[in-house]
């Protein structure tokens, strides 16, 4: 069997009839950038599917534009945490009745993506009239971030919880996680899931997990209201991800309001000013990367990770910026890497396994090697494609790898959810495109 009918099985086995779950036990809801790259590799197949995907997720939109990080159709499902009682999100007026979300967001990769299905489909008109339909549901989503997470107006919007960035466990969060002062006592009693489905070593600690349920109590404390949470929360970032990509789908909604005559106005505002803060402010030259910002202490957030590295994607690099994140790749790959491993592998807080401290991400890879042919580095796009294509036909569909190439020649698996839709989606994206 193929790589890609093997891909294709892997996101058949997790269709829900109108969603596709990340992978079973481990993740059993809709996980809002999952669902992203879900519909991507999807629409390969299906586009039927996709659409189907695109629509579930926006029915867990708040009014206020905010998209939850999960959505969740199945109230009896027992087997996640913190399921949709522990997030309690009606304490905001604006949440949805059902389905029941989170109270928290993630990275806004719709615009993208929604671009990438219409260039595919030119000429499909039940594609072209689902993508006018949804369109202004993606620009409420990006009007949130602006009118809410960017209460000083600087064009950078803000994350209150490692779980928004999508890298958890990042050691880049562990200064500002450290500065929590948690009391067991006044924690609710939880009990974690993940560990009893997967590897303990391979998942975030309990140190980390309390702090992440502080944040969660945090945010429901303040009825998940920005103001608030701004004000209060120990926890405060100008992430490198979740701005670039919200950057890069802004573009993506420009080319799309083109396209089908909309207003531009409102989205290129925010892309004159959020493009030059980005440039100023995220910018490392002592790392020669971009770094996220703590706005609770005032300063850069200085380690080398995935997200600066992902910034390629975007029109945000200067050439001198791109040309430096492309040397460090094809330095990485030299020394003996896997592609794009998602912490800095000379860091003593390096760890190959665990998580977000290390291994190769999918879709990681699928950003930075579509940033890669955008800024024209087609070798060492090459390089990313293959890499994770050898993990994969190596390892299964899993949903992170060991990123040291001598370790994983030894392993007979990935690491974490086997099954994985995003692995199977950008696998096979990279697959039917070709270097496109």
């Amino acid at each position: 069997m193929t790589l890609q009918s093997r891909a294709k099985d892997v996101l058949l086995g997790n269709w829900m009839g109108s969603f596709t779950i990340p992978t079973k036990k481990l993740y059993p809801f809709q996980w809002n950038w999952d669902s992203g790259f879900s519909s991507l590799g999807v629409s390969h197949f299906n586009l039927e599917y996709c659409m189907q995907e695109l629509n579930s997720l926006f029915t867990g939109q708040w009014q206020n534009g905010m998209l939850p990080h999960i959505i969740f159709h199945s109230e009896n499902e027992k087997s996640y945490f913190p399921n949709h009682d522990f997030w309690n999100s009606a304490v905001n007026i604006g949440a949805p009745e059902y389905p029941k979300t989170s109270g928290i967001t993630q990275p806004p990769v719709q615009g993208f993506i929604l671009e990438e299905l219409v260039s595919r489909y030119p000429k499909n008109e039940k594609l072209i009239e689902f993508a006018k339909s949804i369109y202004p549901k993606i620009l409420a989503n990006h009007r949130y971030f602006y009118t809410y997470r960017d209460p000083n107006k600087e064009g950078l919007t803000f994350i209150y919880h490692p779980w928004e960035s999508g890298r958890d466990n990042s050691p880049i969060w562990d200064t500002s996680m450290e500065r929590i002062e948690v009391d067991p006592e006044q924690l609710p009693k939880y009990k974690r899931r993940d560990t009893s489905i997967t590897d303990a070593d391979e998942r975030p600690t309990s140190f980390q997990y309390d702090r992440y349920v502080y944040l969660l109590e945090l945010g429901k404390k303040f009825k998940y209201d920005e103001p608030g949470i701004f004000e209060k929360s120990p926890f405060l970032i100008q992430d490198t991800l979740m701005n670039s990509v919200l950057i890069k789908s802004n573009q993506s909604l420009i080319n799309l309001s083109k396209k089908f005559g909309f207003d531009t106005g409102e989205v290129e505002e925010w892309q004159q000013q959020a493009i030059p803060a980005f440039r100023e402010k995220l910018w490392s030259e002592e790392l020669q990367t971009f770094v996220s910002y703590d706005l609770r202490e005032e300063k850069k957030i200085t380690h080398k990770e995935i997200g600066g590295t992902a910034v390629l994607f975007s029109d945000i690099p200067t050439t001198k910026q791109a040309n430096l994140i492309n040397d460090y790749l094809v330095s990485l790959n030299e020394r003996g890497f896997y592609t794009c491993p998602s912490f800095d592998v000379d860091s003593p807080l390096f760890d190959s396994k665990r998580y977000w401290r290390g291994p190769i991400w999918p879709q990681m890879n699928w950003l930075v090697y579509k940033g890669l042919l955008h800024h024209g580095f087609l070798e060492t796009a090459q390089m990313v494609k293959n890499d994770l294509i050898t993990l994969v036909d190596m390892h299964g569909f899993h949903e992170y790898f060991e990123s040291q190439k001598s370790v994983a020649k030894t392993l007979q698996k990935g690491y974490g959810g086997g099954n994985f839709s995003w692995t199977a989606a950008c696998v096979l994206d990279m697959l039917e495109r070709g270097n496109q």
